[in-house]
Formats: C-alpha cells, sequence, structure tokens
C-alpha cells in the first residue's frame, strides 16, 4: 500500500447511505414494491422541490433532493407517501399535452387521505411536524370542503416537498408505442394480494416467519371450501370451529364427527381417512345439524331416534345438491325424499330394534347431535348461537339464490324459510296459555247497581258493571314455585313479573301460590300487584333447600278453596322429582333446562 492512503475506500456519503436503506424498507412491502417507479436524484433536475424531500410526476419519477438529510425510516416513508399518490391514482399517467395541474385544495387533501393511510399501513416514521390525527372522507369531500371553509393549518403543506407541490402531472413521455401504466390497478392487486397473505397466516396457511404454505388438514380444506365457493353454508362454516382430538374422539366415542350447536364446534375423529370431497359431505352434514336445530326440536321424542331421521333427511338432501360425495355406510333412503325429520321419525319407529342397529356419524347407537359441548384444551365459556345459525344459513341461502348455485331441496328451502322468521318468544306463548285455559271474569250489568255516570244525568238510567262473587272465585289458577336452592334468583323474579303481568291484563284478582323446595309452603292468593313487587306486602319468596314439587301439587288438588278446573303453572329449573299432576298444567324452565320426566303439559323456556 502507498504512502497517502491512495488504497483506502471513500467513504459513502451519510445523505446517499440513508436513502439507500430508507428504498429497501420500502421494497420490502410487497404492496407497494408493485407500483414500479423510477428514482430522480440528479443535482440539477429541475423537478427536484428546493425546500421538502421528494415529489412525483405522472411519468412514474420519484424526484429525490440529493443533498438532504434524514434518517432511513423518515426516508422510507417519503418514498412510501409519493408511490402511493401513483396507487391511488392522484398522479394518472396520459398521453395529454396541456394537464392542469392540482390546485392547492386537491394537494392538501390528497396528501392527507395519503397519510391516513399510512397510519393504518405503517411504512418508515412519519415527520414530527405532521398531525397525529387526520379527518375522515376522501379526497374529492376533503377538498371541496377546504374550498368552502378553508384548508387548516396543520394539514396545508403535509406532504413531502414543503411548500411546494409533491404531484406534478406531465405528459406522457413513454418509449415508443408503450402502453400507458396503471399504477393504480397494479397497487389495487397487490394490496389484495398482500391482505390475502395476512390472511392466510392468521388462518395457520401460511408459516408466520417463512410465508411458506402450511400443510393443511383435510377437513380444515374442506371448510375453506364451504368458505369461498360454497355460499349457502359458508357463513356458517366461518363461525364454526373444529376440534380434531384423538382422544376426545377415543373417550367419548366419536366414529367420525359429532356437533354441539351451543358451543359453535365440530368434532372429527382425525384418525379416519376420507378424501376432500367426503370431508365436505361431513362438515356440510354437521353444519345443517347445527343450524336447523334438530337437538332443540327433539322434544319428547326418542333422542336417538330423532339424531337418525335428522341424518336421512340431511344426506338426502346433500347427495340431491351434490355436495361433495357421501361416505359409505352413512344413512340414506332415496324412499324418504321430501319428508320432514318428524314424518321420518314416525316412519322408523315403528320398528325400533332393526333401527337402533344404524349408526350416525358417531356410530352405532349413538347421536352426533350433542346436547352440551366437549371439555377439551382450549374450550371455554360459550354463548347462545341460535342468531349466529339463523342468520347464516338465512343470508347464504340468499346469496345461493342470488348467485344462481343451483337448485336446492324444496325441504332445505322450507325449513331455511322457517328460520327467518324468528321463534315467538316463551312470553308471548305464556300469554296464548293464559288465554286459552284462564277464563276471564265477564261483568254483570244491573240497574240494582247505578252507574256512576249516572250521577251527571240523573234523568237517564245507566246500569252498573260489577263482577259476582262466584264469576271471580272462578277466574283464578295456581303456581307451584320451585325455591330450591339450585333457583336462581333473577329467573325467580322474571317468572313472578311475567305471570303478575298477565294476570293483571285478564282481570284475574288472585292466584293461589305454593313455594316448594323441601316441603311445600302455602302462600294463599296473592293479588298481581305483590306478586310484582308493585304493592305493598311484598311475597316473601320461602324455601331454599332442596326440592320435591310433588307436596306442593298435592296441596292444591286437595284444597276446598282452590277451583277444581283451575289450571297450574310449575316453574322450575328442572332438577325436580317425577310429578303426576291431574289437571290442565304447563311448565316455565330456563332456557337449556330439560325436564327429568315426559311432560303432558306445554313447556314454557325463559330467556
Amino acid at each position: 500500500m502507498s504512502r497517502g492512503g491512495r488504497g483506502k475506500e471513500p467513504k459513502p456519503d451519510p445523505a446517499t447511505q440513508a436513502f439507500s436503506e430508507g428504498l429497501a424498507l420500502v421494497k420490502r412491502n410487497p404492496a407497494l414494491a408493485s407500483v414500479e417507479a423510477d428514482v430522480c436524484r440528479q443535482a440539477k433536475c429541475s423537478s427536484t422541490p428546493a425546500g421538502g424531500l421528494a415529489a412525483v410526476t405522472s411519468n412514474g419519477t420519484i424526484h429525490v433532493h440529493p443533498t438532504k438529510r434524514a434518517d432511513p425510516k423518515e426516508w422510507a416513508w417519503t418514498i412510501a407517501h409519493a408511490l402511493l399518490h401513483l396507487g391511488f391514482g392522484h398522479v394518472p399517467a396520459a398521453k395529454d399535452e396541456d394537464r392542469a395541474q392540482p390546485d392547492r385544495f386537491d394537494l392538501a387533501a390528497r396528501c392527507t387521505v395519503v397519510n391516513r393511510f399510512l397510519l393504518t399501513f405503517p411504512v418508515g416514521r412519519a415527520p414530527d411536524h405532521l398531525p397525529a390525527e387526520y379527518p375522515g372522507g376522501d379526497e374529492e369531500l376533503l377538498a371541496a370542503r377546504w374550498r368552502r371553509d378553508g384548508i387548516p393549518a396543520a394539514h396545508e403543506n403535509c406532504g413531502t416537498a414543503g411548500d411546494h407541490p409533491d404531484q406534478v402531472l406531465l405528459p406522457w413521455r413513454g418509449w415508443g408505442n408503450a402502453q400507458v401504466p396503471d399504477w393504480e390497478t397494479a397497487f389495487a392487486h397487490a394490496l389484495t394480494r398482500s391482505v390475502s397473505a395476512a390472511m392466510d397466516v392468521a388462518g395457520g396457511r401460511r408459516d408466520r416467519v417463512t410465508g411458506e404454505r402450511v400443510r393443511q388438514h383435510p377437513w380444515d380444506r374442506a371448510l375453506n371450501w364451504f368458505v369461498s365457493s360454497y355460499p349457502l353454508l359458508g357463513g356458517l362454516a366461518s363461525g364454526l370451529r373444529i376440534v380434531a382430538d384423538a382422544e376426545l374422539a377415543r373417550a367419548e366415542g366419536i366414529s367420525v364427527a359429532a356437533v354441539s350447536a351451543s358451543a359453535g364446534e365440530i368434532y372429527v375423529n382425525p384418525l379416519r381417512t376420507f378424501t376432500d370431497g367426503e370431508w365436505r359431505f361431513v362438515l356440510a352434514h354437521e353444519m345443517l345439524h347445527a343450524a336447523l336445530r334438530h337437538g332443540e326440536r327433539c322434544g319428547a321424542r326418542d333422542p336417538y331416534l330423532h339424531n337418525v331421521a335428522a341424518d336421512y333427511v340431511v344426506n338426502g338432501w346433500l347427495v340431491e345438491m351434490g355436495v361433495g360425495e357421501m361416505p359409505e355406510g352413512l344413512l340414506y333412503d332415496p324412499e324418504l325424499r321430501d319428508l320432514s325429520v318428524e314424518e321420518v321419525y314416525d316412519r322408523i319407529a315403528t320398528d325400533l330394534r332393526r333401527m337402533r342397529r344404524l349408526a350416525t356419524l358417531r356410530g352405532k347407537g349413538r347421536g352426533d347431535i350433542l346436547g352440551e359441548p366437549l371439555p377439551h384444551p382450549g374450550s371455554g365459556p360459550y354463548s347462545d348461537l341460535d342468531d349466529f345459525y339463523r342468520r347464516g344459513l338465512v343470508q347464504g341461502f340468499d346469496l345461493h339464490e342470488y348467485g344462481e348455485r343451483g337448485l336446492l331441496p324444496a325441504g332445505l328451502i322450507q325449513e331455511i324459510r322457517a328460520l327467518a322468521h324468528p321463534p315467538v318468544p316463551w312470553d308471548a306463548k305464556l300469554a296464548r296459555w293464559f288465554d286459552e285455559y284462564v277464563p276471564r271474569p265477564v261483568p254483570v250489568r244491573s240497574y240494582a247497581r247505578p252507574a256512576r255516570r249516572q250521577a251527571s244525568t240523573p234523568d237517564i238510567p245507566r246500569a252498573g258493571r260489577y263482577f259476582p262473587q262466584e264469576e271471580i272465585a272462578r277466574c283464578t289458577f295456581g303456581v307451584v314455585l320451585d325455591t330450591s336452592g339450585s333457583m336462581n334468583a333473577a329467573l325467580l323474579g322474571k317468572a313472578l313479573g311475567a305471570i303478575a303481568s298477565y294476570a293483571e291484563a285478564r282481570d284475574v284478582p288472585a292466584a293461589r301460590v305454593v313455594f316448594c323446595d323441601a316441603a311445600p309452603y302455602d302462600a294463599g292468593y296473592l293479588p298481581p300487584a305483590v306478586l310484582s313487587g308493585r304493592a305493598q306486602g311484598r311475597v316473601k319468596v320461602r324455601g331454599r333447600g332442596g326440592t320435591v314439587l310433588q307436596p306442593g301439587i298435592d296441596l292444591l288438588h286437595r284444597a276446598e278453596d282452590f277451583p277444581p278446573g283451575a289450571p297450574l303453572l310449575v316453574i322450575t329449573d328442572g332438577e325436580c322429582d317425577t310429578l303426576r299432576i291431574r289437571r290442565e298444567h304447563a311448565f316455565l324452565v330456563p332456557q337449556g333446562a330439560s325436564l327429568p320426566f315426559t311432560p303432558k303439559g306445554p313447556v314454557f323456556r325463559l330467556t
């Protein structure tokens, strides 16, 4: 090496090095990298802004100040700002020779929209003098508003060229017959790809670090197919979760799959091998079980036979629609086509011995419609998904019809249209029961008791209106209230309030109330105002011990002052003994509760 240091490499220019690092940060973003633009850092370029960092022209060139110093992150933000002007169509390329330049209102509005986008799509770091928040609205709306009211000081010069415009329109100077570039479409496509890649990472379809596609299980591919390609069940598929746990499947006896509508979970046996088409059939089968609430529609029927009947109907629909491929061994009978679940149940219930040997997707003698969710790692508290299933299936049906995706079985269309109408609330059903079984007192008019209006017109006789004593005694009902420790206090209050309001609406003077836990407590006849707590002498609930309701019912059966034709309303949480009631009666239980016997009267489920 010679003296004087001739062999030493020259030190890099700090401004150039910072700019190069900032440009590299921008190129790592696939959406911005798709906007092909040239960079000019010439010292004597006429388009370079004198008081700022960069400006962009409609020829697709970003003119950068060659000597200005900024850190790499600020350069990255500046270049991204300029590229977004191209991607948003603020400086479109055109061959017109005379192009009107945007005024200061358009420039401020467009820079505001770009800066607002960069807050949610961060690239680098914005300069400190820019505001932290930006107003809403698109470019045209902001420009029109500021022409009327003036540009706020904070948004006057929020671009990258200082006091100069950072967007310049020039006639297109491409080579030969080169096509005018469309940066807006290129950026939109690249942004869509970036969002899709992010969704793949969030959904576990791509590795978070390498970005490579992760091998998916066949049931996951089947579920994704419904979301992307089958709108009828796509809404349901997006909200349901697949639990593939071999130990859970073995412990619960799940041969292929089962579903819990209350948890929004489909349990599959990962040891079973099916094609993608067969997994689509299996998942669609379970989704329809959950969405059509086959478990809740069982009522007093045999749960397993009702599950078998629902399998026949659902499999018939899926075969008719051509959804996937039906695996071997599933329940399917073309002769049961166009029948409802209840009609199929009535047919198969005549041969119980043969039907109990048939197998659902869960296995032989086991229903794949689960009442309660199965505990597993990652499970948590669940909420009522009735509205989700109804909305998902109804909206999917609308999309299916709008897109003309194919014909659907008439039975399935009828079921979906029935779901479109919300079920009658429990209190409306209870009101109908009151109308049917609790008679309303009939008033009697008699001139022996003059009307109050006669005092104002004594010359016109008017008959008075009153209720005979025997009529009042006939119009009542009995309430047997479960006051055991398992009953919720909020449930007690809501039930008593509903009963009081209906009794008051039907002019029932009083109801016979019996509190019952381990022993009955006769509260006698209570007027509606006392039941609801609006009057003095508020009802005091007694009990809170065990649960034996039959003594309370027997007390009303034997009571001489209780009419033999008056109906009974039993309010319980379902954790009670088997009841024998020899008169008209009904049950009011919480949503999701079940009675330990087959009730003969209607059951209203309080929500």
